[in-house]
């Protein structure tokens, strides 16, 4: 490919990247598990060991609790305190700048033209966004998508790449506990693709034996399997139930996968059976958890620009005619760079009304004013999505539930329902707790504020437009 045909691609290819790169930069911090990992980070940073028990929680102290994604935590914390949100939401910019140039190129190589290219990578990173939260998965989908790009050399008969495979394992593993995966879509091109299988078999092998360099050694397989059978999370937390047309992102998703089965029997190129088997396991996966979304995006992608390829090279991806590539490469890094003045802490200073880097689920403010407060005294309860922000806003008051499903048996999360639904008994469960001090989320109980409001045992001490703390106290409020 010549210098003028490299330009041309840059281009498109920053076209798409400017806008996901805008969207990374502006999607708010949903604090589903993030902070506690910057506690986890921290504690491992200060303490050079993984923590084996709980202590961030009252209720579920002293239990035993597996850390797998220790390795995304310290990085999580290492870049908070050297650069804040502002170098949190970088670090995001990057990872999905890498991914989804990744992704493009794997989409040029199904046959897809440089337009098409983009508008496949844009679909799937539109599609796939909600999964962009800032908890370790984040970091697994570059490694899923050079796993894609190394099975695919491995095709054209090109094996050198095979032997990044063991690394990218020995990180994965580290990194977060959807690392079979590596060897699902490894076992799936032994099978049914067609390559060397000898050298396929051989990097695969060293791979399963780089993920026992990990501080959990073969541990780590029992974590897995724990995961995906543990009755918490198959009963309450959402990113474990099956996918729902909700949202613009469920919406894309679901017209996409409408669209492909026409477009799979009409396209006169023809899938192949290794491409079959992905589409199948992947988007099973998709349909049956919200968490898998994204990997079935990535797959969909460059089996659509396989599809499409005809169709794009004769009605998008015209032949280039009177390119200036000096042009073409200024016009790319300056579409590269504009995204980033959206940074917080530099979108502040040009736009008066730059949305908040924090939602509704951080409760800054009302952390600061409790932790201001050590006369507030007892057990806190507090909004689970709440508890993530507390385990490390305020590390000196232990919470009751937070967003580990995994670590509370369902009793705990049922008991949780009733007394955040205001539920007739609430006040007697908070009481069989020793509960003396809740944080409520103004969207997540509404029932429960109301109900606390109008009972003579709990006195509001505190609200502003996303919490309220309640304190107990039977003289009356002062």
């Amino acid at each position: 490919m010549n210098f003028r045909q490299n330009s041309h691609d840059l281009l498109w290819l920053s076209i798409a990247l400017l806008i996901l790169l805008s969207l990374a930069l502006l999607l708010p911090l949903s604090p589903q598990d993030y902070w506690w990992y910057l506690r986890l980070g921290q504690d491992v940073i200060r303490n050079g060991s993984v923590p084996t028990i709980d202590t961030y929680s009252f209720t579920r102290a002293g239990m035993p609790f597996f850390y797998q994604s220790w390795l995304a935590a310290v990085i999580f914390w290492k870049t908070y305190q050297t650069g804040g949100l502002m170098l949190t939401f970088f670090l995001r910019a990057v990872v999905i700048v890498i991914t989804y140039s990744l992704l493009w190129s794997l989409v040029r190589n199904a046959g897809a033209g440089p337009r098409l290219a983009s508008l496949l990578t844009l679909l799937a990173a539109l599609a796939g966004s909600s999964n962009w939260s800032f908890r370790p998965q984040l970091f697994i989908y570059p490694i899923f998508v050079l796993t894609l790009f190394i099975l695919s050399k491995w095709t054209q008969g090109k094996n050198k790449t095979l032997w990044l495979l063991p690394f990218l394992s020995m990180l994965w593993v580290n990194l977060h506990g959807s690392f079979p995966l590596l060897f699902l879509l490894g076992a799936f091109a032994f099978l049914f693709g067609k390559g060397d299988k000898k050298q396929l078999a051989i990097a695969l092998g060293i791979s399963v034996v780089t993920l026992f360099v990990n501080p959990h050694g073969v541990e780590v397989f029992g974590y897995v399997q724990d995961m995906l059978s543990a009755p918490s999370n198959q009963q309450f937390s959402a990113e474990w139930m099956p996918m729902v047309n909700r949202g613009w992102q469920a919406n894309l998703f679901f017209l996409w996968l409408l669209v492909f089965a026409p477009l799979a029997a009409l396209s006169p190129r023809k899938l192949t059976l290794s491409d079959w088997v992905n589409f199948i396991f992947f988007g099973w996966l998709a349909l049956i958890g919200l968490r898998y979304v994204i990997w079935f995006t990535f797959i969909m992608a460059i089996l659509t620009a396989s599809l499409l390829a005809e169709f794009g090279a004769r009605y998008l991806d015209s032949p280039i005619e009177n390119e200036r590539p000096v042009i073409n490469l200024f016009a790319a890094c300056l579409l590269l760079l504009i995204p980033f003045l959206l940074l917080p802490g530099l979108r502040d200073s040009w736009w008066p009304d730059a949305p908040k880097a924090y939602d509704s689920a951080n409760p800054v403010q009302a952390a600061e004013w409790l932790f201001a407060r050590p006369e507030l005294t007892g057990p806190l309860w507090s909004d689970y999505s709440f508890s993530s922000y507390l385990i490390f806003a305020l590390p000196s008051r232990p919470v009751w539930i937070d967003t580990r499903f995994e670590l509370y048996p369902p009793g705990q999360w049922e008991k949780y329902l009733a007394i955040a639904n205001a539920s007739p008994q609430w006040e007697n469960l908070l009481d069989e707790e020793k509960i003396q001090l809740v944080m409520l989320s103004t969207n997540g109980e509404p029932l429960l504020i109301s109900a606390m409001k109008n009972s003579n045992q709990w006195c509001e001490k505190y609200r502003d437009e996303d919490s309220v703390i309640f304190s107990k106290g039977t003289g009356g409020c002062q």
